[in-house]
């Protein structure tokens, strides 16, 4: 494989609704693509780093920044044969693992592009059709959340998500359970919005069945994260704390965790995800895949991996009309509570030349040969 250059695309995708967490509301997606061309195909990575700096330290312009001054000139003089030596060349620059996942997808996807090899087969996927859950944003009342899970199930969603915070935790869940029933499967998500301190509050979910409760202290907090899974009875999943297979490997000896969300661009690409997921699968811990409201293009890889045999819980790979009115890419529709894994070369879509036009808001191409 011979690299030509890199293409760093800028596209804004407004949402079809507000999407609230516990660091803050969305609106839109300032999306950062990354396309890899080479003497015989071409690739695409997405970028998940957010806006600002709110849900990881990462974010949009710090991104492009380091692949223009920093990751595509280390690839430049040291020329990958293939998408695992993009890892080893970006090594001596520290964090930024977002953007190093876009540039590795991208190169990934170029490479089985030119072979005809699919992104699921190359991680080792063993399944066609993935079961999706959605993430549900925090509401401005209940009635509202309740009408609002009542349209995911509806859709035929398997899992529903909660996003919670102090003050919007107990309350909210008590209510989908009472209307909806034990039958549904339910978790929540604090990003980091808690304390040890407050772990009575959290152990006072406890009685309403959850399947996880996602990363309810400072993703630093690991001994924390300890002291409250002995403390609540409902398994503590962690998602940013895991950042890579090292990572996972020591969140699990220590009990910190009983259960890891794999985001690929929080790890640093999906060959670190297959590790992570290695990993779990080694030590008896369920994975799940999570979503950062990725376009197509993400999304696509993510539902490669989520096919993974270690993946047993649904993860947040929803479909596409759950954020965008319109994708990038050819639109990814539930079925039966699932979506289907792309079975073309590479990671199976590219984004639609037209729609690609239309929302693109500045490109800059950056040659390696």
């Amino acid at each position: 494989m011979k690299l030509t250059g890199i293409e760093l695309r800028r596209v804004r995708m407004p949402l079809v609704a507000p999407f609230r967490t516990s660091f803050g509301t969305a609106t839109e997606r300032d999306v950062l693509l990354v396309r890899a061309v080479t003497g015989e195909a071409e690739g695409w990575g997405e970028c998940v780093a957010m806006t600002d700096p709110l849900y990881s330290s990462e974010y949009v312009e710090a991104a492009a920044d380091v692949m223009r001054r920093y990751l595509v000139p280390a690839l430049a003089d040291r020329p990958p044969a293939d998408a695992v030596a993009v890892a080893p060349a970006l090594r001596p620059f520290k964090g930024h693992r977002m953007a190093k996942a876009a540039l590795e997808t991208a190169i990934l996807d170029a490479e089985l592009r030119e072979t005809g090899r699919t992104f699921a087969r190359e991680l080792g996927a063993t399944r066609d059709r993935v079961p999706c859950g959605v993430s549900v944003g925090i509401t401005d009342s209940v009635p509202e959340l309740l009408d609002t899970v009542g349209g995911y199930l509806a859709e035929g969603y398997v899992r529903i998500k909660l996003k919670i915070e102090p003050g919007w935790d107990v309350a909210p869940v008590r209510a989908v359970r009472e209307r909806y029933g034990d039958d549904v499967l339910l978790q929540v998500d604090a990003n980091t919005a808690y304390t040890v301190g407050d772990a009575s509050l959290l152990a006072a979910l406890d009685p309403f069945g959850l399947l996880l409760i996602e990363q309810p202290l400072d993703e630093e907090d690991i001994l924390g994260h300890v002291e409250l899974s002995r403390r609540v009875r409902t398994p503590i999943c962690l998602d940013e704390s895991i950042v890579s297979a090292r990572a996972a490997a020591d969140a699990i000896r220590l009990g910190a965790c009983s259960i890891i969300n794999v985001k690929p661009g929080r790890v640093g690409g999906y060959l670190e995800s297959r590790r992570i997921h290695d990993v779990c699968v080694a030590n008896g811990v369920p994975v799940w895949c999570g979503g950062m409201l990725e376009t197509g293009v993400g999304r696509a890889a993510n539902v490669a991996l989520a096919a993974l045999p270690g993946f047993t819980l649904p993860g947040d790979t929803s479909a596409s009309d759950r954020y965008f009115r319109t994708d990038l890419t050819e639109p990814f529709v539930l079925e039966d509570g699932h979506l289907p894994v792309p079975d073309g070369p590479g990671i199976g879509v590219a984004p639609r030349p037209e729609i690609l036009a239309e929302v693109t808001t500045a490109t800059e191409w950056l040659p390696l040969a």
